[in-house]
């Protein structure tokens, strides 16, 4: 089928719709001006303020450590909900995807008071990062058993069967077979967790208590006064940070996948 002009033109408008803010935050963190009303001149003083923030420093902190620890914790509960939603799905666990699930589909603002509620109401914890650190654990689960739960979707199921026929216990079968298969999922998981967790500003807002901060909380603090060029500046560490992640996920899934049918 032979594409048109018009085709290309409609392809160009939607990438530049969706890339053309991201460029503008990224040319105006090298603008020297305390404003971002016009282009001054070029300087890189803001990413070295940055370094001199010692808020911005704690918050940048404080969400890669709980991007870190959320996406350890949710990519090992979401591997077991995924391989269990594969395995049994009716009986006893058909509910499970329902609950696994619910997470993603509902809408932030209402988990977000939802897990309030239920932290200071139910359990009296005081709101800080250990709240932080579970909340983000609850909303990552159910991404990582849809990844997890998609690969599996796509194998044969008779190579388990023959590794339990060669006497393979199902550890070992798990051990041996089933997780070096799985293993690429696993890791878009854990790397979805990380992105999500990190810039996540909705739940965060509201399970963080006070005197507590995460990059995006610090963000929306500075936006609050001036969109100046160091909040383009951390704008952009931040959007470099989840292009590489990005694309470390799609340079490394593929190569796992092949080491391990080697």
């Amino acid at each position: 089928m032979r594409r048109g002009p018009w085709l290309w033109a409609a392809a160009l408008a939607v990438y530049a719709f969706l890339y053309m803010p991201l460029a503008v935050v990224v040319l105006f963190s090298f603008n020297d001006s305390t404003l971002n009303a016009e282009w001054v001149g070029f300087t890189t003083r803001w990413y070295g303020k940055l370094l001199d923030d010692d808020e911005m420093l704690r918050a940048a902190g404080n969400s890669l450590g709980i991007a870190l620890a959320a996406s350890a914790v949710a990519t090992l509960l979401g591997t077991m909900a995924g391989i269990a939603m594969h395995r049994w799905q009716s009986g006893s666990l058909r509910l499970l995807p329902f609950l696994v699930l619910t997470p993603v589909a509902m809408p932030e603002i209402l988990l977000g008071v939802s897990l309030l509620i239920f932290f200071r109401q139910v359990l009296d914890l005081t709101l800080g990062l250990f709240s932080i650190l579970a909340a983000h654990v609850t909303f990552s689960i159910g991404f990582v058993a849809i990844i997890v739960r998609a690969r599996l979707a796509g194998m044969d199921e008779s190579i388990f069967e023959a590794a339990r026929d060669l006497g393979a216990s199902p550890w070992q079968t798990f051990r041996r077979v089933t997780l070096p298969l799985i293993l690429p999922g696993v890791l878009a998981g854990f790397l979805m967790s990380f992105t999500l967790s990190i810039d996540d500003f909705v739940i965060t807002f509201f399970v963080a208590g006070v005197g507590v901060s995460t990059l995006p909380l610090q963000i929306y603090s500075m936006i609050k006064v001036a969109v100046t060029p160091e909040v383009n500046a951390v704008s952009t560490l931040l959007m470099a940070l989840t292009l590489t992640m990005i694309a470390l996920a799609s340079r490394l899934a593929p190569d796992l996948l092949k080491a391990r049918q080697q």
